[in-house]
């Protein structure tokens, strides 16, 4: 899901940069000191799970959980993602800095989305409903990932047009992984601490 550098025109390049610049300050802005140790685990979750690469064809793919970032976080999932995207490129060269702004865009818009679309339905019902929420979310965190980095690449130039449909496709499998796991964790967040979901929490 990591486009690297090089991959990009300029103007996509410059266009994601600016607009996850605003992500992260709105993030930053939402950030409350009681919620800074999950974001850390989150984004700790998100370093470790995308690290882990499944080759299909000629692309790879990997869990991100982003899904469940966005419920738990809201904006504050932008700079989380932020710092697991930018340690990742500094010590393992996944992604790259050139594109940093634009992958930080295409993982984190999809999350803070699924929190503001969601998240207010968690807390309303059982927690087995709000399993299901969840685990939607999760799938749909993937899904709208995966069309963005598309998107990403069409802007750049029609021969990138095979990738992105490749990109989408191999990531169906992802997308129903994600939401099992997404929604397990919103189970167990149900039961342990309901307050997390609560209609008055602050995303």
């Amino acid at each position: 899901m990591h486009i690297v550098d090089g991959a990009l025109s300029n103007p996509v390049v410059i266009a994601g940069g600016v607009a996850a610049l605003g992500g992260v300050a709105m993030g930053l802005r939402s950030l409350d000191l009681d919620r800074i140790p999950t974001a850390g685990v989150l984004s700790a979750c998100f370093f470790v799970a995308s690290l882990i690469h499944v080759p299909i064809g000629p692309s790879s793919v990997h869990l991100i959980l982003n899904g469940l970032a966005g419920l738990l976080l809201g904006w504050a999932a932008f700079p989380a993602l932020f710092v697991g995207l930018l340690l990742q490129a500094v010590f393992f060269g996944f992604g790259g800095l050139t594109v940093l702004g634009v992958n930080t865009l295409n993982i984190a818009l999809p999350a803070v989305m699924a929190g503001l679309l969601l998240r207010p339905l968690i807390g309303r019902g059982s927690p087995l409903a709000g399993a299901i929420w969840g685990g939607i979310g999760g799938a749909f965190a993937i899904a709208a990932t995966t069309a963005l980095v598309a998107v990403s690449l069409a802007l750049s130039g029609d021969e990138f047009l095979p990738a992105a449909k490749l990109v989408f496709f191999a990531h169906i499998p992802v997308m129903g992984i994600e939401a099992l796991l997404t929604g397990f964790a919103v189970l167990l967040a149900c039961r342990v601490k309901p307050e997390l979901f609560a209609s008055g929490a602050t995303a």
